[in-house]
């Protein structure tokens, strides 16, 4: 049998049973030969699931302090260079405010691990966002908490959360992260919220430093136990202010690959396409959902702060106002032959 026959074959199976071999895997994770049948099949899976729906989330950057100092990331503690923000309750609850008008019916609270927003803090705002707008999610990205912190955000209103596992394998995460930190908490932390009620979030950077296509396995095989409702994935990006400075970001290309092989695993998945992407290319984020994914996130923050969250450089729409945002993104995503639309968004776990 020829490699084409070989390689034919394993997207059809992928396809059709939702898995590969670790061995597979690695073949189609290393070849862009069948870029064009992977990209295919992706989406007609996610059509036939989703249509041509894409969710929209507005996306509300509040803090960009954090108390850990991840190798890779833009704002880590010892970056003393960053210009750092917080918001206040009032101003989250503004921004929520416009966008409902503008037809958002989920906000995402993304910020660093903060510890100004205490745990009762963060119960307040939630609340005050559930009691001004009851018909939306709220999500919540803001890092590894207690279970008892996840399950008061929970009674508070919280719905929804999203927690980058960033790498599954032990080794590759200690060379990403301080020994303060570790993989074992991360992961325990996803499956209390996963026990708690939450429609989960996780995923991983591609072309991270030290990453292997074996990792990437890795990384699969741990979404395939935890099966979360959100896969979020995107291009390593570095920034000039931490120790990664040196190192190249993260193939464009590999990422597309990843999200029409996690379409395919995950038929159900919720999977952005991300802010990163459309950094990295200008067509990013429209390559992104016709790679299969179904979710785009415009940035509700107010304008002033925008460019204050870089978690790497050159990220774009910063300097976009809210209703800008919503009309840019309604163009591009109609331009990739799909269309947004304004409701929550939940998951479909089984099809219809």
């Amino acid at each position: 049998m020829k490699t084409s026959d070989i390689s034919d074959n394993m997207v059809k199976t992928l396809a059709d049973t939702g898995n590969l071999s670790d061995r597979e895997l690695i073949s189609l994770l290393l070849t862009n030969e069948y870029d064009d049948e992977l990209k295919a099949a992706a989406d007609r899976v996610r059509r036939e699931r989703y249509g041509d729906e894409v969710y929209i989330r507005g996306l509300i950057e509040f803090t960009n302090y954090c108390k850990n100092n991840c190798y890779y990331c833009g704002i880590r503690r010892d970056n003393k260079n960053a210009l750092r923000y917080r918001l206040e309750k009032e101003d989250i609850l503004e921004c929520c405010k416009e966008g409902y008008s503008l037809g958002f019916r989920t906000f995402v609270l993304q910020g660093g691990e903060d510890p100004y927003y205490t745990d009762a803090l963060m119960c307040e705002i939630v609340s005050s966002i559930r009691e001004n707008f009851p018909d939306c999610a709220i999500t919540l990205s803001i890092g590894e908490k207690t279970r008892k912190a996840y399950e008061d955000f929970y009674r508070a209103g919280a719905n929804r959360y999203l927690l980058r596992h960033e790498t599954a394998s032990p080794s590759h995460y200690a060379k990403l992260h301080p020994d303060s930190m570790s993989l074992e908490n991360r992961k325990r932390c996803l499956f209390d919220l996963k026990d708690i009620g939450y429609q989960v979030g996780s995923g991983f950077m591609v072309g991270s430093p030290f990453q292997t296509t074996e990792n990437l396995v890795e990384d699969i095989r741990f979404l395939q136990t935890l099966m979360p409702d959100m896969i979020g994935i995107g291009p390593y990006i570095n920034h000039k202010q931490t120790p990664f400075a040196s190192y190249e970001n993260g193939s464009f290309e590999l990422t597309l690959r990843l999200i029409s092989i996690l379409r395919l695993i995950f038929p159900y998945a919720l999977i952005p396409a991300t802010t990163a992407l459309g950094t990295i290319h200008p067509s990013g984020r429209e390559k992104g959902l016709e790679a299969g994914a179904n979710v785009v996130m415009p940035n509700l923050s107010p304008v002033k702060v925008r460019r204050l969250y870089e978690l790497y450089e050159n990220k774009i729409c910063t300097g976009e106002e809210a209703a800008q945002c919503r009309g840019c993104l309604e163009r591009r995503v109609a331009s990739a032959g799909y269309r947004i639309v304004t409701s929550v968004g939940n998951v479909k776990r089984q099809q219809v």
